[in-house]
C-alpha cells in the first residue's frame, strides 16, 4: 500500500525550479532513501511534504488523501513527522520538555498530561536518553540532540517520519548507533523516507533509494541498482 505518494511535484524559487515535476511514492513499512549532490532539491522535497513550503503544481497524497495545501500542524496530525538538516531543538528547556511538547500538541485526539508524560518517558528511553532527561538540550552532543529531535517526533505518533540527515556531522559510531535507531524504528510500524550523504549508512537500511539531481528525479531503485548506476555515478557517487 503507497502511504506517500506525490505526482507532477514542482516548486519554483524565482525563476529557479527547485523540483521540477517529480513523481514519487513510498510504500507503508518501507525504508526509503532520498540522495543527491547539494542543491538537488532533497530538503525542498521535505519541506513540500511538511507545508514549510507550498507546491507551485502537483499534488501530494499522504494515506490516498490530499496533504498538499494544508498547514504544518494539520499534516503533523494526519501522521506524518519529520526532523530538520540543521537540528531545531528547544535549546533552554530540558530534553523531557522537548519530548513531552510532542506528546501534548502534536497528535490529532490530544492527550492527558499524565498520559503525555508517560509516553515521553516511553521515547526518551527508546532513544537512549532516559538518564539525562533534565538537562537542557542545548547542552547535549549534536548526537544527543538529533536523539531529542527524533523523539519529539515519534511523540505525535507518526505513521511516516521524515528524517533528514539524521548522521550528518556524526562519527562512525554514533552513525551505526542512528542506523540501528532507524530501523528499530521501522520496527514499530513506522515507514520512513530519509535524506542521506553518507552513503553507507544510507545503502546499509534502505529498501529503495531515489535520487534527485537539479531538482529532477534521476534515478530510482533498491541499493545494488543505484550504486551500478552510471548516471547515479557520474553526478553523485563518482568513480
Amino acid at each position: 500500500m503507497r502511504i506517500l505518494e506525490g505526482y507532477g511535484v514542482t516548486k519554483h524559487f524565482g525563476g529557479l525550479a527547485a523540483i521540477l515535476n517529480v513523481d514519487f511514492h513510498v510504500d507503508q513499512g518501507e525504508i526509503v532513501g532520498l540522495i543527491g549532490p547539494n542543491g538537488a532539491g532533497k530538503t525542498t522535497l521535505f519541506n513540500l511534504i511538511s507545508a514549510a513550503h507550498n507546491l507551485n503544481s502537483g499534488v501530494i497524497r499522504f494515506k490516498g488523501e490530499k496533504i498538499s495545501g494544508l498547514k504544518p500542524h494539520q499534516i503533523c496530525r494526519t501522521g506524518v513527522a519529520r526532523t530538520f538538516q540543521s537540528v531545531k531543538v528547544f535549546g533552554n528547556i530540558p530534553i523531557f520538555g522537548n519530548v513531552l511538547l510532542g506528546s501534548l500538541f502534536g497528535t490529532s485526539t490530544g492527550m492527558s498530561s499524565s498520559d503525555a508524560t508517560r509516553e515521553a518517558m516511553e521515547l526518551l528511553e527508546f532513544v537512549g536518553l532516559s538518564a539525562t532527561k533534565a538537562i537542557l538540550a542545548k547542552d547535549l552532543t549534536l548526537a544527543n540532540q538529533k536523539r531529542v529531535e527524533v523523539a519529539r517526533a515519534l511523540a505525535t505518533k507518526p505513521e511516516l517520519l521524515l528524517l533528514d540527515e539524521l548522521v550528518a556531522g556524526l562519527n562512525p559510531a554514533e552513525t551505526a548507533q542512528a542506523m540501528e535507531l532507524v530501523t528499530r524504528i521501522r520496527d514499530r510500524g513506522i515507514t520512513i523516507l530519509m535524506i542521506e550523504h553518507v552513503m553507507k549508512a544510507i545503502m546499509s537500511v534502505c529498501d529503495r533509494i531515489m535520487v534527485l539531481h537539479h531538482g529532477e528525479k534521476i534515478a530510482e531503485g533498491t541499493p545494488e541498482e543505484i550504486t551500478n548506476n552510471q548516471t547515479v555515478i557520474e553526478v553523485y557517487l563518482g568513480k
